[in-house]
């Protein structure tokens, strides 16, 4: 896994590769929720060159999601490939996260 990111003000894009699993989580969530902690509001993790997610990923980004509410913030997400959509859409995490198909589409 590697993560990178790109701060603006209040917003960060979030640049992931990889596999996200189990094993990279622990690593994500400190990523993630460091930016939170350094004023991120509105969080988009970009998707696009990841390979596979487990279950302890969309954990991290519920707990990112549940932090940035509290703070008035948002998380959003790019998942480009269907395979990856289809994981938020079985969990019904589509209903929680704003999913764009590319970058471009976000609000950033």
């Amino acid at each position: 896994m590697q993560v990178t990111s790109t701060v603006d003000g209040q917003c960060a894009v979030v640049q992931a590769s990889g596999e996200l699993d189990v094993a990279t989580a622990p690593e994500l969530r400190s990523y993630l929720h460091q930016l939170v902690d350094d004023g991120a509001r509105t969080v988009v993790v970009d998707l696009t060159d990841v390979g596979f997610l487990d279950s302890t990923t969309l954990g991290v980004l519920i707990s990112v999601h549940k932090r940035l509410v509290e703070v008035g913030g948002v998380v959003e997400l790019v998942v480009p490939h269907a395979r990856l959509l289809r994981i938020f859409q079985i969990t019904g995490l589509d209903r929680v996260f704003t999913i764009h198909s590319s970058l471009a589409d976000t609000t950033v």
